[in-house]
């Protein structure tokens, strides 16, 4: 075997470059690393980036329910923001269950109509030609009728009221002339009636009819009315309205639990901000007391605003909301227990659980795991309603079956809260749950208190219906006439009053209104119920 003999420069030079090759591997190691995090890195924003594609898909083309099953019926909480009207109507077929004793079964045949509708009577009978007896030819009697109903639907019936004030003179002079007053009306020399005015309200603020349409409709049958016309009556008994509002917001502020929550409503023309600027309009609902739904216009949603609506609340009181955190400032500065809303605290988990694809979608899932366990909560709820327990027997039996699943729930969070990426669904979910602890688990120690906010979410939904076809309001006085209006229709619906009725009554006599006892006449409850 040769021998390889090495100069010192030669050695020297070998371990330099074997130097330089570690240094030059390391340095390569490095950068993989380097580029391995990086991949991780852009892996989870993939991750994240899908995550909210599906979440969007799925807010732009799925069913808007939270619907997971006929065993968790008693769950079905919605985002205001996020519902359409898909219910199933009603079937005609429906009618009363018969009791038998192996089961309960539907009696065949048409639902029947309402004993209270006025009815018109069609008498059919034979001719004086057959009313002969095939038999013996005796002439037949009357021995009673076969009744049969239809429901007849009369379309609307425009009429013109025409006021003829007399005059009066004195026949011995020119001096003296009397013209009979002319009665007074909700909107000074106002073109519409009481009657047409509380029509064009429910129409647009319960039916969800936009005045374009609502015009389109008295066209065809004579009453020529423009759009304009329309708008400008909405808005001058919007604000006539007013002293019946400041009454309800007396009577909300005084109750001893509050529900509250907001949604957005765009304002063309507001002095200083753009059109396409986020406005908001406020709901506020009565937890106790004669039921309340109030809802408020304001250009934000910040402190400022929320303080202007809650001004005058009665100290010690209960405000249920969401997890935004004005509310929380309200409940401080007023001394109010501040309840956390349950069906919000799910709703998330829903989201994350709905971007998993189906085939992954399994029971050990995390989200699916809170899923089940807030259903475990609104189980003992269901079964409190059932059984019809007062308020402390409720508090018990939340204590005896609701504490323990919260004591699960918990021991859940703590461990998957720091292990989940923040900006995830998941993430967020399980943050927004451990923000609100304290609220979420506060309801247990009342039987009184609520579980969730849905009293406030149902009270706000008719207007985000109806917001889809209105689409905005064109002036900041439209704005408040909109939520003064959505406050009574809406405080006669939780009433069980008809609101169109209510609004005919309070349009006639509300001009006439003096005293603080006539305007509390006038307050919803205190008319006829449905």
């Amino acid at each position: 075997m040769a021998t390889i003999t090495l100069t010192t420069e030669d050695y020297a030079a070998l371990v330099a470059d074997r130097d330089a090759l570690r240094g030059e591997r390391d340095g390569l190691r490095d950068a993989c690393d380097g580029l391995n995090g990086e991949v991780r890195t852009l892996k989870v924003k993939v991750s994240l980036l899908e995550e909210r594609l599906k979440a969007h898909l799925r807010t732009l083309f799925d069913a808007k329910s939270e619907v997971r099953g006929t065993e968790q019926k008693d769950m079905f909480f919605n985002e205001a923001e996020a519902l359409a009207p898909t219910g199933t109507p009603v079937a005609e077929e429906s009618t009363p269950d018969i009791e038998i004793p192996a089961h309960t079964r539907k009696k065949r045949g048409r639902k029947p109509l309402d004993p209270n509708l006025p009815r018109d009577i069609v008498r059919h009978e034979l001719p004086e030609s057959e009313r002969i007896c095939a038999h013996d030819g005796a002439a037949l009697v009357e021995i009673g009728v076969e009744i049969s109903e239809q429901l007849d639907i009369v379309p609307q019936q425009v009429r013109v009221i025409q006021h003829q004030r007399v005059k009066y003179a004195c026949p011995c002079c020119d001096e003296s002339i009397k013209v009979t007053p002319a009665p007074a009306r909700i909107i000074p020399k106002g073109l519409l009636t009481a009657s047409a005015l509380a029509w064009v309200v429910t129409s647009k603020y319960i039916d969800a009819l936009p005045l374009y349409r609502q015009a389109a409709l008295l066209g065809r049958f004579g009453g020529d009315l423009s759009r304009a016309t329309l708008a400008a009556s909405i808005v001058k008994v919007g604000g006539a309205v007013q002293p019946i509002i400041n009454l309800l917001r007396d009577h909300l502020l005084e109750a001893d639990l509050i529900h509250a929550d907001e949604t957005t409503l765009q304002v063309l023309k507001e002095p200083g901000r753009a059109a396409q600027t986020k406005s908001y309009l406020w709901a506020q609902a009565s937890g106790t007391g004669p039921p309340i739904r109030l809802f408020g216009y304001a250009p934000g949603r910040g402190a400022k605003q929320a303080e202007a609506l809650f001004a005058g609340i009665k100290p010690g009181g209960v405000l249920m909301s969401d997890g935004y955190e004005v509310y929380g400032g309200i409940a401080q500065v007023h001394g109010l227990t501040h309840l956390g809303c349950w069906a919000h605290a799910r709703r998330y988990f829903i989201e994350a659980e709905a971007v998993i694809p189906k085939a992954s979608r399994v029971p050990e899932q995390i989200p699916t795991q809170f899923i089940a366990a807030i259903g475990e909560l609104y189980a003992v709820e269901s079964e409190a309603r059932e059984r019809k327990l007062d308020a402390e027997a409720r508090r018990q039996l939340r204590e005896a079956k609701a504490r323990p699943v919260l004591g699960r729930i918990e021991t859940m969070l703590l461990a998957h809260l720091h292990a989940v990426v923040p900006n995830s669904l998941l993430g967020k979910a399980l943050h927004y749950l451990s923000a609100q602890w304290p609220k979420l688990t506060r309801y247990v120690e009342n039987g009184a208190w609520p579980i969730d906010n849905n009293l406030a979410e149902n009270a706000i939904r008719p207007f985000v219906v109806g917001r889809r076809n209105w689409l905005f309001a064109d002036t900041v006085a439209g704005a408040h006439a909109s939520a003064n209006l959505y406050s009574l229709v809406e405080t006669c619906k939780a009433n069980g009053i008809d609101p169109y009725a209510y609004l005919v009554n309070l349009f006639s006599k509300l001009p006439t209104a003096q005293t603080a006892d006539d305007f509390e006449s006038l307050l919803p409850w205190a008319g006829c119920r449905r």
